[in-house]
């Protein structure tokens, strides 16, 4: 068995104080870094439009289509109330 062996320290050997400036510009350099890939990732993932024409109002006449249903590009956007056939 071995026992553990718990290092004492001496007030006496104190650390060297380290220079400061080579810490600070390696912060500045990560952030400056930082700031850039944020602005590439925002760039990226903005969503893209789709390019499409003008828009095209659309109905049906056709037996059996909802009678009064407008169609924008293909979707539902509302009903003309008392119009049985357009």
């Amino acid at each position: 068995m071995s026992s553990l062996k718990v290092p004492r320290w001496s007030a006496a050997v104190e650390p060297r104080p380290a220079s400061v400036w080579p810490r600070r510009a390696a912060a500045a350099v990560l952030r400056a870094a930082s700031a850039a890939l944020a602005r590439l990732a925002r760039r990226l993932a903005a969503p893209r439009r789709p390019v499409r024409g003008p828009a095209q109002l659309e109905f049906y006449a056709e037996a059996g289509a909802p009678e009064g249903a407008l169609y924008l590009d293909g979707e539902l956007v509302g009903w003309l109330p008392g119009v049985q056939r357009l």
